[in-house]
């Protein structure tokens, strides 16, 4: 089990570093996109990435409603809307201003057989 978790998770991860900077993503459209089944895979993996944003940028991903559901995972309350913000994204109240600007869906962006393994 460990191994297809560990899969699961590499499969997010490198559909995260896809979502480009300036945009946001949702937990379920990453999981409609890698056919996951759940949005929660996809904070559970995010949640064990180590939040190091050069690497993974978790802090680019939200929940369905713009909300920075994630935020209590980024060392301070304030730092996945300090990432967001440096990045151009305006957050207001721990919520992305405008979000359907920012959003960026891989199903709509990418094409449907794209490789990221």
């Amino acid at each position: 089990m460990a191994a297809a978790k560990n899969h699961y998770w590499e499969d997010v991860y490198a559909l995260v570093r896809l979502i480009p900077r300036g945009r946001v993503s949702t937990y379920g459209a990453i999981a409609d996109y890698l056919r996951l089944g759940s949005p929660r895979i996809v904070g559970w993996a995010l949640n064990n990435c180590g939040h190091n944003p050069e690497d993974i940028p978790a802090h680019r991903v939200v929940n369905r409603l713009g909300e920075l559901s994630g935020r209590v995972h980024f060392g301070t309350p304030t730092r996945m809307a300090e990432l967001l913000l440096a990045e151009g994204v305006i957050v207001e109240d721990d919520k992305i201003k405008n979000f359907e600007k920012y959003m960026w869906h891989p199903l709509e962006e990418l094409k449907e057989d794209a490789d990221f393994e």
